[in-house]
């Protein structure tokens, strides 16, 4: 048994890693902001704060899940020393100041670098329920993407098992599929029609810009949806490799997720 922290343990892959782990008989502590909110499982060590201030966050763990977006990798890198095991969710395709703290603290961090979440098809959920139509750009692009409890599975055997430090995983789904192929799944796991009508690059801008982002947060999105890296529309055989059992399709995860789209 480890006791390991958990690092946005509310959000789409730390969820499902603190069940996972819990159910391996794990002592897990979860971070998160709202402890009242959080809504874990009975037996987990709920601990308020965020990675901005690390300090006692480590005390007592083995090993850690970490997140690059928030906190002075810094810090963070120093509060980890003597961890046995790391993983470090990325965020971003260049190199991460976290990444190259921990390593610099003589850490061995397993990094998971995981393509678009299946979850993101959620931004689609407003539209189908009013209208039964997805508008969205790019229609010809492929997209490997992944069920987040793929990204969990591969970081409760790399926060459990010897062999993954020092490693880079890129994961993916079983499948790559364009928009209007992850239309068709919804349209069958739903049990109701849904058109696809495809958007102009610059009109995806505008939605986006409308959203709140960014200019930087634009040009990333575009250059993803545009020149994504190979990864991410390559079907790769990591997660099986990792876990023993193969990814997760896209109608499984409508199936598990079908209320969001009702």
């Amino acid at each position: 048994m480890t006791r390991i922290l958990v690092t946005g343990a509310t959000g789409n892959v730390g969820r499902p890693l603190v069940n996972r782990l819990l159910a391996e008989g794990h002592d897990v502590r979860a971070l998160t902001r709202d402890p009242a909110r959080a809504a874990l499982p009975d037996g987990v060590e709920v601990v308020r704060g965020d990675l901005a201030n690390p300090a006692g966050l480590f005390d007592g763990v083995t090993a850690a899940h970490l997140i690059t977006f928030a906190g002075d990798p810094a810090a963070i890198a120093e509060a980890a020393r003597g961890l046995t095991r790391v993983t470090l969710l990325q965020g971003s395709l260049t190199a991460d100041p976290l990444e190259q703290a921990l390593r610099a603290a003589g850490l061995r961090p397993t990094c998971l670098a995981p393509v678009e979440f299946m979850s993101n098809v959620l931004e689609w959920a407003d539209s189908i329920k009013a209208e039964g139509v997805v508008r969205d750009g790019f229609a010809a692009m492929p997209s490997s993407m992944i069920h987040e409890s793929d990204i969990a599975d591969v970081a409760a055997c790399a926060l459990t098992q010897d062999g993954h430090q020092d490693k880079e995983y890129w994961l993916t789904g079983p499948e790559a599929l364009t928009a209007p192929e992850k239309v068709a799944v919804l349209s069958k796991v739903l049990d109701r029609e849904i058109r696809f009508e495809e958007l102009t690059a610059d009109q995806m801008v505008a939605v986006w810009t409308s959203w709140g982002f960014g200019e930087e947060d634009v040009a990333f999105m575009l250059q993803v949806r545009t020149d994504p890296p190979v990864q991410g529309r390559t079907v790769l055989p990591t997660v099986e490799e990792v876990t023993g059992h193969p990814a997760r399709t896209f109608a499984d995860w409508v199936q598990e997720n079908a209320a969001a789209f009702r």
